[in-house]
């Protein structure tokens, strides 16, 4: 027993010069969302915001291996597939994204228990699926961000010179 502890807290220590999963540089926001309610943007940022925008809050434990290889890919993967930070890219993803919450496959279950809230009840899905529609889609009042030239739920970050 003792040499199985000695190997495993060794093991656990050589694993942390790994340098995959401690690339916690969020890429600047190029845009903003204009949400069609502070409800609907408070729900995404407790719900969605660390893997679907370029404000992921990065946990003490992200910084642990192997959990952190886990949490970098489980971000990076989200980004990929649906970032509010990328508009442009992903503004198509929206009627899917709130299809996931409608089916319970977003948020993931492994994110619960350290993020509570997350845990929306059924009515908060049912607003947050609302929020997302009505705030990603042309018949959700974004006619003047058309018009604009820019997607529909999102403005142009000012440039700060």
């Amino acid at each position: 027993l003792k040499y199985f502890l000695i190997f495993l807290v060794s093991g656990l220590l050589v694993i942390q010069l790994v340098p995959y999963g401690r690339q916690h540089e969020n890429p600047p926001v190029t845009t903003t969302v204009s949400w069609d309610s502070p409800n609907t943007e408070a729900l995404f940022k407790a719900a969605c915001a660390d893997c679907h925008s370029h404000e992921t809050v990065w946990p003490w434990y992200s910084h642990i291996a192997p959990v952190s290889w886990m949490v970098q890919q489980e971000v990076e993967e989200g980004r990929s597939v649906y970032n509010i930070s990328m508009p442009a890219r992903h503004l198509d993803e929206s009627g899917e994204a709130a299809g996931t919450i409608r089916e319970g496959e977003m948020p993931p279950a492994i994110y619960l228990p350290t993020h509570p809230e997350a845990n929306l009840n059924a009515e908060e899905k049912k607003a947050l699926i609302a929020g997302l529609t009505a705030t990603f889609s042309q018949a959700g009042g974004a006619s003047a961000a058309v018009d604009a030239g820019q997607k529909p739920g999102f403005e142009a970050e000012a440039d700060e010179d």
